[in-house]
């Protein structure tokens, strides 16, 4: 019987290359994000390429009523859930502290924290009663350093880090692997959806050297999660070479 990997945040970016990778290792996939035409188009796109089985979900992590009601009623089989991704995540603005959005502040919070909880919480129980696991939670380098005016969104990435670890010894005695990874600069539409849909200035973030892309982080979670059995990969960070820490990076 084929594995099963439920991905948030699969409509684009790193979701949508997990999808990818996934779905070629013969995974059946559970997808969810906010925008169900780009999920039915990829699960579509997925079956023809891969013959993979694909359930799609369309939800609001940041909603605790639907995520609960729309990962419950799934059926029985697709509870079943062998690796879980939680990806789902963003950055709203670029501000100092005392200039921040209090609305730009609750989409992050509730976002990156509060939805991965959400997911995390029922995603788990299914492990526990099914004896089998591994949660992989998409951080960032936010989580490991605070750089100039990335407060909030690195306070979130910093409770990620936190979670992670804290995920690790709660499910230890069940046998579910946990797994953090955390990477630098990225292309994808990170930086689009930070800067409110101002493409220009989110290109500029990437002039001048060469970062990560989605198929990057995707093969670095492939990789832990085909550890074998009596391994676990607790913590990971990728950077591009061009990238030292959060706030370095060589523009040549």
């Amino acid at each position: 019987m084929a594995k099963i990997a439920l991905i948030t945040g699969a409509t684009s970016g790193i979701g949508e290359a997990c999808a990818h990778l996934f779905a070629r290792e013969k995974y059946n996939l559970v997808l969810t994000g906010r925008r169900i035409d780009r999920l039915e188009k990829l699960a579509k796109k997925l079956n023809t390429k891969y013959d993979t089985e694909i359930a799609v979900s369309s939800f609001d992590v940041r909603d605790r009523e639907q995520v609960i009601s729309n990962l419950e009623k799934l059926p029985a089989k697709w509870k079943k859930v062998n690796v879980l991704i939680n990806n789902a995540g963003l950055s709203q603005g670029l501000d100092p502290l005392q200039k921040g959005s209090f609305d730009d502040w609750d989409t992050m919070i509730d976002t990156n924290i509060k939805g991965l909880l959400y997911v995390s919480k029922i995603v788990s129980n299914w492990m526990i009663t099914n004896s089998t696991g591994h949660i992989v939670n998409i951080g960032s380098i936010a989580g490991k350093e605070v750089y100039a005016n990335g407060n909030v969104y690195c306070a979130t990435k910093h409770a990620v880090d936190a979670l992670n670890k804290a995920m690790r010894i709660d499910l230890l005695s069940h046998g579910i692997k946990v797994t953090g990874v955390h990477p630098g600069a990225v292309e994808t539409e990170f930086s689009e959806v930070r800067f409110k849909g101002d493409k220009e200035r989110a290109k500029k973030v990437y002039e001048g050297f060469e970062p990560l892309v989605a198929e990057d982080i995707a093969e670095t979670i492939w990789f832990a999660v085909s550890r074998p059995a009596h391994v676990n990969i607790n913590d990971l960070v990728i950077m591009p070479t061009a990238q030292a820490n959060a706030g370095t990076i060589f523009r040549g």
